[in-house]
């Protein structure tokens, strides 16, 4: 089973493509927390331990196996958080277009990142990023901003034990080669995927790739 995590201002619309191709290889959700997509927005902020949580008392609703949990962006923290907290409910972790940089920690620097982005993305891409910015909105979006910049990934990706895929595109502003090498080293059993010529949302302009990846790390020998 695969479940796909959003990253912040985004919902399950940017996974259609890659959970179509996974899906043929297993039950595959892809789920809307709290405060993005048409989910309600919550009255506090929300940390990442607790979204961590949501997704756990899910998984646990569904009566799922243990699952590989595939994170995009923001979502490579929930995706990593859930591997440290409920390591019976992951196989497998997947980190696509990673954050927070920890030699780049700065709001500036991600909002110029992600505004380089937005110029390399395909027009589709840019389509469901923009509406689904506008649906989250402003406020939660600055709610959970600082969430996503404090989390320490690094320091909590050290204490997972599960086989890891640190994924990339070549041309990610977001997500630089030398951040996501590191973190595949750090990773107890990490590998290293770069897709070429592809931006941040790597899983959408490069669906069929991605899921290779994905299935590569699933069936290979640990």
């Amino acid at each position: 089973m695969f479940v796909l995590l959003h990253g912040i201002g985004m919902s399950h619309r940017y996974y259609r493509r890659l959970q179509a191709l996974l899906s043929t290889h297993g039950d595959t959700h892809s789920i809307d927390l709290p405060g993005f997509g048409a989910t309600a927005r919550p009255d506090r902020q929300i940390s990442v331990a607790e979204y961590a949580a949501v997704i756990a008392n899910t998984l646990d609703t569904l009566g799922a196996s243990p699952v590989v949990a595939v994170g995009h962006s923001m979502g490579t923290q929930f995706a990593t958080e859930l591997a440290v907290l409920r390591p019976d409910l992951v196989s497998h972790v997947v980190l696509i277009g990673p954050v927070v940089d920890s030699a780049r920690r700065s709001v500036l620097r991600q909002s110029l990142a992600l505004g380089l982005d937005s110029l390399m993305e395909s027009p589709s891409g840019n389509a469901i990023v923009f509406t689904d910015y506008v649906r989250s909105g402003l406020r939660w979006y600055l709610t959970e901003l600082p969430v996503m910049m404090t989390y320490d990934l690094e320091a909590r990706l050290s204490k997972v034990t599960q086989p890891v895929l640190v994924a990339r595109g070549s041309r990610d502003p977001v997500a630089p080669g030398p951040w996501c090498h590191k973190l595949t080293a750090i990773a107890a059993n990490g590998r290293f995927l770069e897709i070429p010529g592809k931006p941040h949302i790597v899983q959408h302009g490069a669906a069929t790739r991605m899921a290779a990846g994905i299935l590569a790390l699933t069936h290979a020998r640990s």
